[in-house]
């Protein structure tokens, strides 16, 4: 049988839990994000709030924060609420009585509803932190779109401007080292040549980046593209002591793709992963896909990406390594030609640790 309480006392319940959620409002209206400072604050209120307040131990889980009010010593009744985030549990609400003292009983009702309607609050408080971190994160996104769009043009006014120059210079030294016999002058004149080449596709990289190359789209099995690339990679695995795998969701996996560019995708992130990657680490592909989208996985077990530079590493230019171990194109022409593609890529964390880049593309229908 429900535990009998007087018409006083229950105005007195009712004034402390009014009060309860007075206060606990008050906590949240102050707070930009939940930390255990919070969630303590909203135990200690609660704990208040119950009729057999001495004994009344409170439990509170939300996300990675844990609350309880004092260690639970021996056998418990309860009230409990799940707290529930875009229709997900994402924590719990607990208010314990000693079971050799209180049975469920001494519970009111008004009390588990004062628990539902403190859990309703928690998810709309915390439903709110989420999408403002939703919206910064589209907003700097956005801005690294824009940045790069904007970085898009001017390398391409940039490529073509150098184009014809280099191939004048190109075309007039391979015409003097024709006509000539001087030793000397070929040796100079060959090292211009050389210098013209590499700043040649220096110029083709920016132009991958800038979306300006020609494509040969065709249809392709991707199974066979990336073991390919993995065959040709092999020997660099080997000097650098590096392991690999690969699965593939489904083999027979087809798509409309410039499979030399694709290739050259594979490349430049397999190769940023072995460089970064320790000795006997492993790096991992895999290939994934839904009805309408091509997932590409490259995972390593380096250092990571700082998330100061995290937004950068896409520009041309950009780079980490020590000066002439790389151009800093490698990742912007990834970019280009993944775009080219009406794709896109992104990076995240690889757990325990390193960097996992995905690459997702359109599938062929």
């Amino acid at each position: 049988m429900p535990f009998s309480i007087s018409t006083e006392e229950k105005l007195q319940e009712r004034i402390k839990e009014l009060s309860c959620l007075y206060d606990i409002s008050s906590i949240i209206a102050k707070q930009e994000t939940i930390h255990p400072g919070t969630i303590q604050s909203i135990g200690l209120i609660l704990k208040k709030a119950w009729r057999f307040t001495n004994d009344a131990i409170i439990e509170i889980e939300l996300d990675k924060n844990y609350f309880i009010s004092e260690e639970l010593k021996e056998k418990t009744v309860f009230q409990y609420c799940e707290i529930i985030v875009f229709a997900t549990r994402a924590g719990y609400l607990k208010v314990h009585y000693p079971a050799s003292k209180y049975s469920e009983n001494h519970f009111l009702p008004e009390e588990q509803k004062l628990l539902e309607k403190v859990a309703s609050d928690l998810s709309s408080f915390y439903e709110k932190i989420k999408n403002k971190e939703k919206e910064a994160i589209l907003e700097l996104t956005a801005q690294r779109n824009d940045r790069l769009l904007i970085l898009g043009e001017i390398t391409a006014g940039i490529a073509h401007e150098l184009n014809t120059p280099l191939g004048n210079i190109l075309g007039f030294a391979e015409l003097i080292a024709s006509r000539t016999e001087d030793k000397q002058i070929k040796a100079d004149i060959s090292k211009i040549i050389q210098s013209a080449i590499y700043s040649r596709e220096v110029v083709k990289k920016l132009m991958f980046f800038a979306c300006e190359m020609p494509q040969n789209m065709e249809v392709i099995k991707i199974k066979p593209v990336i073991e390919q690339a993995l065959v040709m990679l092999g020997p660099m695995f080997k000097k650098e002591e590096i392991s690999h795998t690969f699965s593939i969701k489904d083999p027979e996996v087809s798509a409309r793709l410039d499979s030399i560019q694709l290739s050259q995708v594979l490349f430049n992130l397999l190769m940023n992963a072995i460089y970064v990657s320790p000795k006997n680490g492993k790096i991992d592909v895999k290939v994934k896909n839904d009805e309408d989208f091509l997932y590409i996985e490259i995972a390593d077990e380096g250092p990571g990406i700082d998330k100061k530079i995290r937004s950068r590493i896409f520009e041309p230019f950009f780079s980490t390594k020590p000066i002439g171990e790389g151009t800093g194109l490698g990742l912007s022409v990834v970019h280009g030609i993944v775009k080219s593609h009406r794709g896109n890529i992104t990076t995240f964390e690889n757990k325990p640790k390193g960097t996992v880049f995905q690459v997702k593309l359109q599938l062929t229908h």
